[in-house]
């Protein structure tokens, strides 16, 4: 089964001044993100790169996107496999390295899901599901950095 699945964005920068880029610091990292009917997200760079630091960047993005990606596999999984899920949350966190010549890379996500359900009996199978769901997940499995899970489970 080879489908294709296409995503399309629009990134428009809203962050000229008056004189467009005519210096480093002459312009705002200011731009919108919009997809379809969906709510725009304002973001901007990270403030150690001159951004607004009320606004997402494209950094927080590509995290909440590999933690988005895993909690949704997960759930799914889980759901397959006879595992309630009645909460979930993860405090994910990803390591940059900025490197010479004003580059840089990841060097790792660290997803950090507490998970709770309903009976002691589903705990182990709850943990063990965060490995299938790392090995399944589409954005984890595009990335070129290491993405670990370190799951919490718990009961009400």
């Amino acid at each position: 089964m080879n489908k294709e699945h296409q995503y399309e964005v629009t990134v428009t920068w809203t962050g000229d001044t008056g004189s467009g880029t005519s210096s480093y610091r002459a312009y705002r990292r200011d731009h919108d993100v919009r997809t379809g009917d969906k709510p725009v997200i304002e973001a901007s760079s990270d403030p150690a790169f001159g951004g607004d630091p009320r606004r997402w960047n494209p950094e927080d993005l590509l995290v909440a996107a590999l933690s988005q990606c895993h909690m949704l596999t997960y759930l799914s999984l889980c759901a397959r496999n006879g595992v309630v899920v009645t909460g979930y949350r993860d405090a994910a966190r990803g390591t940059m390295r900025e490197t010479a010549g004003h580059s840089g890379h990841f060097t790792e996500v660290v997803l950090a899901p507490v998970v709770t359900v309903t009976e002691a009996a589903m705990v182990d199978k709850a943990t063990a599901l965060h490995h299938d769901a790392h090995e399944t997940c589409f954005v984890a499995n595009s990335v070129n950095f290491p993405v670990r899970a370190v799951p919490e489970i718990r009961l009400p």
